[in-house]
């Protein structure tokens, strides 16, 4: 190829490539496409082809490019071309993708001149390109010819604009030396999409086809008509060359022959030529590449920080040290005990948000589960009036009683403490399982090791299960002596004498009136669709009332229902429902809101469903019993009480009720200190000061020790990534040290572009009068400077004035030294003789303008351009 700058490229960025796929990850540095734009038959193919070092670009006069090429260049260690119209044939030979390129344009556009918006699209993949995007494109033409439609200039304008408006695209906006540069279409176009001038460069094509005498030196050197980036004069092959196969390199040897030796350009012959603007393109790539580092590097570095930790354990690590092993262990079952104490006590760090854990739900046991579940075998009101009668009856036998019986008391009193046995016992139950939920969560840090894992788990879980035996066998002791010995003498039991005064709502005492017992979100879920189906509500439950809101706010109250004669039913959940059910309804059987003889609330979860009903409690709102009413009033309707007997069974009853209530809240108060003492607390003790003893015994250390193969296989990982991580890093150093980035020139006054189209008539260059553009313009005599055409006599260092630049429609100039004598030595002398005698080109440093020599200069001008006008055009 013969683009050396780009083969220097190649090698940073497949290291930057082959850095970013060892850590599995694309390195995308989505380098700028390059598009050339230009009139026709200006030399855009030729630009192109040069910066790739390929000749493949189909050539001619006239309209050639008749549709946009786009062409890819992959890296790949093979070099070949392949077209997405035919992506089955691979091309070698590129005369073969010429034809190719020729005939698909011929099928679309058809052979008389005619052009299409429809790309082609070719990929040459070779060792010796980057990964970029070049696109040639139709140049850019006024008079429609052949087949071509009449809006040709608006339609090759649109498609160019297409092209052209991404941000990340460079322009080459093509200009021929023998065209009007204030008429350049090309530079027109870039200005539309680039008015800052900072992706435009400017080139300028067939400087070896100027007449002689005559060259672009105040254009390259950006004076006449600036660019931000300015001007490179390229010189490519004529079609003479092209025919007789003249290649590339031959030609860059020639181009390079042409600027040394032409007098005009010699000095700047560095800054001229393909090489050059290969150069100028290619720092441009190394500028992308390196604006591309910061946000790579910025992305390594907090990849490699987030390992940082991790790692720092494994750089020195050994598998089989024994040393090792040991203090892993230990660390391992100290920071087991750790969370587990974290969990049960509670932490302020590593808090979950999303759900109860460890302590929290055993406290929720306690206090809610628990209690809900006593009353729920405590208030039973018709059995325990059956029972309390029964009693009564059997203890009198066949004698009427007199007087109301203690023993009745003592034996229902035995048999309601009796029943705390069972939820007593399912509170234990409920405890372990958290418990053991616990530990699991605890050693999921050790999954590391899965035999000790294993171990920690089976170690501790059966002593959790050896404290359940006794933590049970000691509350059914607390219950037996509750039942052992029945304390009339109680502060807190009413007595024979105020129990026959208490009213039979004693059950129902409840909380100061106005109290608010919870507030929370729940949803009616028995309305039908055509009320609005089931809807989200924001409940407020007081000791009196349940009331609903439309939202927290609670300004509009939607209903409020008064707890008289409510209780709570279970409803199973729906078959299509992922909420869980729980139903409020009147005993008396009314309607509790609008037509509904019950309500039905729903909750996301279980446990907020248990909470509520632990609330509703607390209201004085109780469960509804499991046996039907219907059967308990069949048989309380077998027998007769009289009335003395009815008040013995309210009597008792009130003492029991006064009775079961001290013993309630004894149990309440002691189930959750016996099972935080025989097993919680005793659990942690084990944890801290025993489970490293039991594990040394269960097993030996190695085998404990010994890691999981997808631990390993992760460390491994993590290893190699943190040394990619390193080493990516240091390639982006290394690019960041060994690559300069160029300044992007600083801002030029480019308004000559804006005001182009008023001064549509001037030439391109000041010192090339063509006979073609002659009778141009002779229609705009004004336009024309009147310094430029005529000989003016004196020294060839007589500056052309201020007036002579502003005709050019460019910002003006102060000094131009050196174009007047150009024109002098055209007209007047030979051009070889007079190079040598340039001071201005020696000393840039002396002033453009020399006062001294504009007011000879001046005056002498009309007189030798008017006459000599017309004998040119003639």
């Amino acid at each position: 190829m013969g683009n050396r700058g780009m083969e220097e490229l190649i090698p940073l960025v497949n290291k930057l490539q082959d850095a970013f796929s060892s850590i599995g990850q694309s390195c995308h540095l989505d380098l700028p496409q390059i598009a050339v734009v230009g009139g026709q038959s200006a030399g855009k193919s030729s630009v192109l082809e040069n910066f790739v070092g390929r000749d493949f670009l189909p050539r001619g006069s006239g309209i050639v490019t008749r549709r946009p090429l786009i062409l890819q260049l992959i890296f790949s260690k093979t070099e070949y071309a392949e077209f997405l119209h035919c992506k089955s044939k691979k091309f070698t030979d590129f005369d073969e993708v010429r034809q190719e390129i020729e005939a698909e344009t011929d099928r679309v556009t058809g052979t008389n001149k005619g052009i299409s918006p429809v790309p082609i699209n070719l990929r040459v993949y070779s060792p010796h390109v980057l990964n970029l995007t070049l696109i040639d494109l139709p140049g850019i033409t006024k008079v429609p010819v052949g087949d071509q439609p009449p809006d040709i200039e608006y339609q090759i304008k649109d498609m160019i604009l297409q092209f052209i408006s991404r941000e990340s695209s460079l322009i080459l906006a093509v200009t021929p030396a023998n065209m009007d540069l204030a008429n350049s279409d090309a530079l027109k176009l870039a200005k539309e999409v680039d008015p800052q001038g900072l992706r435009t460069i400017g080139v300028i094509t067939k400087l070896d086809l100027m007449d002689e005498g005559t060259d672009a030196r105040d254009v390259l050197e950006n004076k006449l008509l600036p660019l931000r980036r300015g001007y490179i004069g390229v010189v490519n092959r004529s079609q003479k060359d092209i025919e007789g196969k003249k290649d590339i390199r031959a030609a860059l040897a020639a181009e390079r022959k042409f600027f040394l030796s032409h007098p005009a350009y010699r000095h700047m012959a560095d800054r001229m030529g393909t090489p050059h603007l290969q150069k100028t393109l290619n720092q441009q790539l190394t500028n992308h590449i390196r604006e591309s580092l910061p946000a790579l590097r910025s992305k390594l570095q907090s990849q490699l920080l987030s390992l940082e930790k991790e790692v720092e354990e494994y750089k020195n690590f050994r598998p089989d040290d024994p040393t090792r092993k040991t203090k892993a262990l230990l660390q391992m079952v100290q920071q087991f005990g750790v969370d587990f104490e974290k969990r049960i006590e509670g932490s302020g760090d590593q808090v979950d948000t999303l759900e109860l854990s460890g302590g929290a739900r055993i406290n929720r046991i306690f206090h809610e589960r628990f209690p809900f579940e006593l009353v729920k075998m405590e208030f039973d009101e018709k059995d325990l009036r059956r029972e309390i009668s029964y009693a009564i009856k059997n203890i009198h036998g066949v004698r009427t009683g007199l007087f109301t019986p203690d023993l009745a008391f003592e034996a229902i009193v035995k048999k309601q403490v009796v029943k705390l046995k069972e939820p007593c016992l399912k509170c234990v139950d409920l405890v372990i399982q958290e418990l053991i939920n616990t530990v699991r969560q605890c050693t999921s840090k050790l999954s590391s090791y899965p035999r000790l894992r294993e171990e920690t788990e089976r170690i501790v879980t059966t002593y959790i299960r050896e404290r359940e035996g006794r933590t049970k066998d000691q509350i059914l002791l607390l219950i037996d002596i509750e039942q052992s010995y029945i304390n009339t003498n109680h502060e807190d039991f009413i007595g024979f004498a105020n129990a026959q005064q208490r009213s039979t709502q004693l059950n129902k005492k409840r909380a100061i009136p106005n109290q608010v017992i919870r507030r929370g979100w729940l949803t009616i879920n028995n309305i039908s669709l055509m009320k609005g189906g089931s809807k989200e509500y924001w409940f407020v439950l007081t000791a009196e009332s349940l009331s609903w809101y439309k939202d927290e706010e609670e300004k509009e109250k939607k209903y409020m229902l008064p707890l008289d004669n409510l209780k709570i039913r279970d409803v199973e959940k729906g078959f299509m429902s992922n909420k869980h059910v729980f139903a409020i309804f009147n005993t008396e059987q009314r309607n509790v809101y609008k037509d509904l003889r019950q309500i039905e609330l729903a909750c996301d979860s279980q446990e907020d469903v248990d909470s509520w009903k632990a609330s509703f409690l607390r209201a004085g709102v109780y469960p509804e019993k499991d046996q039907a009413e219907n059967e308990d009033g069949a048989q309380e309707n077998t027998f007769s009480m009289d009335p003395q007997l009815e008040r013995q069974v309210e009597t008792i009853r009130n003492l029991v009720d006064s009775y079961v209530a001290i013993i309630n809240k004894s149990i309440r108060d002691l189930m959750p200190k016996t099972i935080m003492h025989l097993m919680i607390n005793n659990t942690k003790a084990f944890i801290h000061h025993e489970l490293l003893a039991y594990l040394y015994s269960s097993a030996d250390q190695s085998s404990l020790m010994e890691e999981s193969a997808d631990q390993a296989q992760r460390r491994d990982d993590m290893l190699r990534m943190y040394h990619a991580l390193k080493e990516a890093l240091n390639i982006i150093g290394d690019i960041s040290t060994s690559t300069v980035s160029t300044p992007v020139p600083p801002p030029v006054d480019d308004t000559w572009l804006q005001s182009a189209s008023s001064h549509s008539s001037q030439p391109l260059l000041p010192h090339s009068p063509t006979p073609q553009r002659r009778p141009v313009s002779s229609i705009h005599p004004p336009g024309r400077p009147p310094a430029v055409r005529g000989p003016t006599p004196g020294p060839p260092l007589i500056p052309v004035p201020v007036g002579a630049a502003a005709s050019f429609s460019a910002p003006p100039i102060p000094s131009r030294p050196g174009p007047q004598s150009v024109f002098a030595n055209n007209d007047l002398f030979p051009a070889p003789p007079q190079i040598p005698s340039r001071p201005v080109r020696i000393p840039p440093g002396i002033p453009p303008g020399v006062p001294s020599r504009r007011p000879p200069a001046a005056p002498s001008r009309p007189t030798i351009i008017r006459p000599a006008e017309p004998s040119l055009l003639d």
